[in-house]
């Protein structure tokens, strides 16, 4: 197993980094990036 061993973020910190495309999301000190959307809308 691979452990990550990336420094968390503080919320401030998150903040002050710039956008991204596709966006992300700041969840217990970690950045995720939110998946880009599949297929079409109805």
């Amino acid at each position: 197993m691979v452990r990550s061993l990336a420094k968390k973020l503080t919320l401030s910190e998150f903040l002050n980094l710039p956008e991204t495309k596709p966006a992300s999301e700041y969840i217990d000190g970690q950045i995720i990036k939110k998946p880009m959307p599949q297929g079409e809308h109805r």
